[in-house]
C-alpha cells in the first residue's frame, strides 16, 4: 500500500465551500487550510482584541496610508492554495476592494497573529504560519505570544522560512523592519495576558 503525504485532504475550493456553509452555521466558527490540512482557529477573547485595537491605533498614527484589516480572509503558500485568517493583515487603505472572502497577498506589508490559549497555538501560529507567510513571500510577520509573554518579528522571507527572527519579552521596544518601518513600544501588552 502507498501513502501519499503530499497530497491534501480536500482540495482549496472544497475548503472554501466548507469554510462557507460553516460561517453560517456556527456562529465564531473561523477555518484555515494550511499545509493541505483543515485546521479550526479559536474565536478571540476580550484581550486579544484589545490588543488588535492597541496595534491598529499604532498602525494608523505611524503610517496612515495603511490599514490593519482584522480576521481576513488571505490567499497563502506556494501557488496560493492555502487559506489562512490572521488577526490582522497590514497593507495599504483599500487594498481588498472587488476581492471578495480571500484576499491576494501581493500587497501585504505584514500579518499579524495573536496567541490564543488553545492547544493548537504551538503549531499553528508558531510553526506552520511563519512558514506559509515566508512561502508567500509577506515581508512581516508579526506575533504576539501571550503564552510566553514575548513578541516576535519574522523578516526576510526567501520563499521557505524567514530568515530573521527577533525577539522581545512584553515591556522592551522593537523594530518592525522595512516596509513596515513602526517601532512597538510592548509595555501596554502586559495587560492583556492571563
Amino acid at each position: 500500500m502507498t501513502v501519499m503525504t503530499d497530497r491534501p485532504h480536500m482540495l482549496t475550493e472544497e475548503f472554501e465551500s466548507l469554510a462557507r456553509i460553516g460561517a453560517r452555521e456556527i456562529e465564531g466558527l473561523r477555518l484555515e487550510f494550511i499545509d493541505g490540512k483543515l485546521g479550526v482557529k479559536a474565536v478571540p477573547d476580550g484581550d486579544h482584541g484589545l490588543i488588535i485595537e492597541w496595534l491598529l491605533r499604532i498602525c494608523i498614527q505611524h503610517r496612515p496610508e495603511l490599514f490593519l484589516y482584522g480576521e481576513q480572509g488571505l490567499k497563502v503558500q506556494q501557488y496560493r492554495a492555502g487559506r489562512a485568517r490572521p488577526d490582522g493583515i497590514l497593507a495599504p487603505s483599500g487594498f481588498m476592494k472587488a476581492q471578495g472572502e480571500w484576499v491576494d497577498p501581493d500587497p501585504v506589508l505584514m500579518v499579524v497573529e495573536v496567541t490564543s490559549y488553545d492547544s493548537d497555538t504551538d503549531r499553528r501560529d508558531r510553526i506552520e504560519k511563519p512558514r506559509a507567510f515566508a512561502e508567500t513571500g509577506i515581508p512581516v510577520y508579526l506575533l504576539i505570544d501571550r503564552d510566553s509573554c514575548e513578541v516576535s518579528v519574522h523578516s526576510e522571507p526567501d520563499g521557505r522560512r524567514y530568515e530573521t527572527v527577533r525577539t522581545v519579552p512584553f515591556g522592551k521596544d522593537i523594530h518592525l523592519p522595512d516596509p513596515v518601518g513602526i517601532t512597538l513600544q510592548t509595555e501596554p501588552l502586559k495587560d492583556w495576558i492571563r
